[in-house]
């Protein structure tokens, strides 16, 4: 019997240990663990009082022997030590507790930064001057996730306050923050500011950042796509094709923009609103009083995107040569940096110091791209943006080269690090001298000049189109482009990618499941069989 008794007091201690477990688990958790798993934890601590009860009473002799013997006294001493080191270890711990609460230190060491904000949500958490309130409304389970995201924004700045909220027990609260019962499904996080808010449903720190850029940034400027010469088009027919701009307009809108379509040749004139116009791979040519709009909108300081691909049928390259800028007829050939190796998809990711590239440490994508150059007159002026790597150059016989798809480096050819865009100021000759009889006597008649226009201008489309504009860094090169020609250089930086990692979506039931497996049953089951491992080899013969 005292074998036994002493098998059935260790598996006892375990039951009680384990039940323990549990209670302590329920008052950290707030609560969380208490509802379901109630009989658990109660059925662990009567079970091992049961077990220890019969165990201590079926071993009392052994005990009295033991306590008459020298071994009381040894077990006793051994016993007060390791007490100590116990009590000197739990003390530790909780120091470490302390401190861990007290000062706060994140790390990230995944390779992607998966567990970091991006350099975008960053500067706009930086940048706020009003408190945010965040109200989460998800049930126990459902925050789990939410917490780990919105702990990122709360970590990184004490104006964005986070309250978690369940929407069955505060209706009130739903009530009073407008919130609507469609949104609750599946929970939503109401965003406000002052007296604007608005809802998140897309738990993710895109859509996170997204929000609180639209109630930061108050005015919205206004972006045109012209149209008329077989432009990108943003939106209708082929918008949402692979060659079109419905992505591009979209991020545009995620910046708080406002965009349009324009139709010059029927207006007659660039809009007095329009500060950024684009004109993405025209490839027909501008009828001549279109030119001479968009050059009168330049003179009056206006600025400009266009981007050009090779052998386009448009004379804008005529435009942009009195303007300053050279676009090479030629095609980039990058035979050892291109996608999949294909030559004429080159990466390039050597990127000029600018406002615009400012942050861009990764590679964009470009396809079938031409040279971009400032022109000599023009040099100080303008900024290469970005470049092709050393083994790429720009292939000027393009008869063979689009009849045979034969390119070879030869004298002709702009060998590489070819420049594929170029952004700077130009002011344009409006300057209107004074008449000569406004000048005062003896003064000396003054110029009005003109304000400086910007210009931005890439030598391929392809790499904002929907097929490409989420590669990569593409998406970051077109929208800080548009940034820098609206003078929101604050809102330039690196913005968050859509997360590629597979999640495993677990329902409430599936993930209660798992955990009281992994914190409670298999754990206890080891236990369990370790102390029988233990008692039957003490029992072996020799022992």
């Amino acid at each position: 019997m005292g074998a036994t008794a002493s098998l059935l007091g260790w598996l006892g201690f375990v039951f009680i240990l384990f039940g323990m477990i549990g209670v302590v688990l329920q008052v950290f958790s707030g609560g969380l663990f208490w509802s379901r798993d109630q009989l658990w934890v109660w059925g662990n601590l009567v079970l091992g009082l049961v077990l220890l009860g019969v165990g201590l009473a079926g071993n009392l002799e052994g005990l009295r022997e033991r306590l008459r013997s020298g071994e009381a006294r040894r077990a006793g001493k051994y016993g007060t030590s390791a007490v100590l080191s116990a009590l000197l270890g739990v003390v530790l711990l909780g120091l470490l507790a302390f401190l861990a609460e007290r000062y706060h230190t994140r790390f990230d060491w995944t390779e992607s930064g998966t567990h970091s904000l991006s350099g975008q949500t960053l500067k706009v958490l930086e940048g706020l001057e009003r408190d945010v309130q965040v109200t989460a409304f998800y049930t126990a389970v459902s925050a789990i996730r939410a917490r780990d995201v919105l702990d990122r924004y709360s970590y990184a700045s004490e104006r964005f306050q986070v309250t978690f909220a369940d929407p069955q027990a505060q209706p009130g609260l739903v009530r009073r923050l407008g919130v609507s019962e469609e949104s609750l499904s599946g929970g939503v996080v109401h965003i406000q500011i002052g007296d604007e808010s608005v809802e998140v449903k897309d738990l993710e720190e895109q859509a996170l950042t997204n929000a609180l850029v639209k109630l930061t940034r108050l005015e919205r400027k206004k972006v045109y796509f012209l149209e008329g010469h077989n432009e990108r088009p943003p939106e209708g027919e082929g918008s949402d094709a692979a060659e079109g701009l419905a992505f591009a307009a979209k991020a545009l809108e995620n910046e708080n923009y406002v965009w349009e379509k324009l139709f010059v040749a029927a207006r007659g004139e660039v809009p007095e609103d329009a500060d950024v116009v684009i004109v993405a791979g025209p490839t027909r040519p501008l009828h001549p009083a279109e030119r001479a709009a968009l050059t009168r909108y330049l003179e009056r300081g206006g600025s400009l995107m266009v981007l050009i691909d090779p052998r386009a049928n448009t004379n804008l390259g005529e435009d942009l040569a009195t303007w300053g800028v050279r676009l090479g007829d030629d095609v980039v050939v990058d035979r050892f940096q291109g996608l999949f190796g294909r030559p004429v998809s080159p990466f390039a990711a050597e990127y000029t110091p600018h406002p615009i590239t400012e942050g861009l440490r990764e590679a964009t994508l470009f396809h079938v791209a031409r040279s971009v150059e400032a022109g000599p007159e023009a040099e100080a002026a303008f900024t290469t943006l970005v470049r092709t790597s050393e083994q790429s150059w720009a292939e000027r016989d393009l008869e063979l080269f689009f009849a045979d798809g034969r390119a070879e480096l030869d004298e002709r050819d702009l060998a590489g690090p070819v420049p594929l865009a170029v952004a700077g100021t130009v002011a344009l000759d409006g300057a209107v001298p004074q008449a000569p009889g406004e000048a005062g006597e003896g003064e000396t008649p003054e110029v009005s000049t003109a304000p400086e226009a910007r210009l931005v201008v890439f030598g391929d489309s392809d790499f904002v189109t929907n097929g490409l504009i989420e590669q990569f860094r593409n998406r970051d090169l077109f929208v800080n482009s548009v940034n820098w020609l609206l003078g929101d250089v604050e809102a330039i930086s690196i913005r968050p990618q859509p997360a590629r990692a597979s999640r495993l979506a677990l329902s409430g039931d599936q993930f209660l499941q798992l955990r009281v497996l992994s914190l409670f049953v298999l754990p206890q089951a080891i236990a369990i069989l370790g102390v029988i491992a233990w008692w039957w080899r003490r029992r072996a013969p020799g022992r």
